[in-house]
């Protein structure tokens, strides 16, 4: 659906640890944006309504994390967990789920995620604008593949999950491999 588009440019209000800060919390402000993230490597992106949220953190999340080794076999550089949720909050949730292979990124405005189309109401749950759930695999700011949970709609009753898990997106990957190696 959206292989061949590139990743749209923004900037992300990031908050990262700076030893030379004191005190109890030793983090400041720093931009990012959408090259210092995807530019010359090949990564899987994920989105997902919110952190702290059951299927995120029970499903997805972890299976990227426990996975990352499998994908590396398959050319990933780097898995990028994204949601409209702000960095103190992205920053929190790694914390809780312990991350050491997933790099979270806070699209606390939803620009990113509005731009890509995939921004969408919650009202129904009361978390106001959110991010469809989906997953791409990404290649040098460009869009190799897409995975999209079906239903994309405001206030959805439903929060699919399966199409943009990490079983999927590893499948498809193992499959692009051994096309190319044949």
């Amino acid at each position: 659906m959206k292989a061949g588009v590139s990743l749209p440019n923004v900037t992300f209000k990031t908050r990262v640890r700076d030893e030379s800060i004191e005190g109890p919390n030793p983090f400041r402000w720093e931009n990012k944006t959408t090259a210092d993230y995807f530019a010359g490597k090949r990564v899987v992106l994920f989105s997902l309504p919110g952190a702290f949220t059951p299927t995120c953190s029970t499903y997805q999340l972890p299976g990227f994390e426990n996975g990352f080794a499998d994908f590396q076999a398959q050319g990933v550089d780097a898995i990028y967990c994204m949601s409209v949720n702000d960095s103190f909050v992205m920053n929190k949730w790694a914390e809780a789920q312990n991350l050491e292979n997933v790099d979270v990124i806070p699209d606390g405005s939803g620009e990113f995620t509005r731009k890509m189309g995939m921004l969408v109401a919650k009202d129904n749950l009361g978390f106001g604008q959110r991010s469809w759930r989906y997953a791409a695999v990404v290649n040098n700011g460009v869009v190799e593949a897409w995975f999209e949970e079906p239903g994309l709609e405001d206030n959805h009753g439903d929060d699919p999950y399966g199409v943009s898990s990490p079983e999927t997106v590893l499948t498809w990957l193992k499959e692009q491999g051994a096309q190319s190696a044949a």
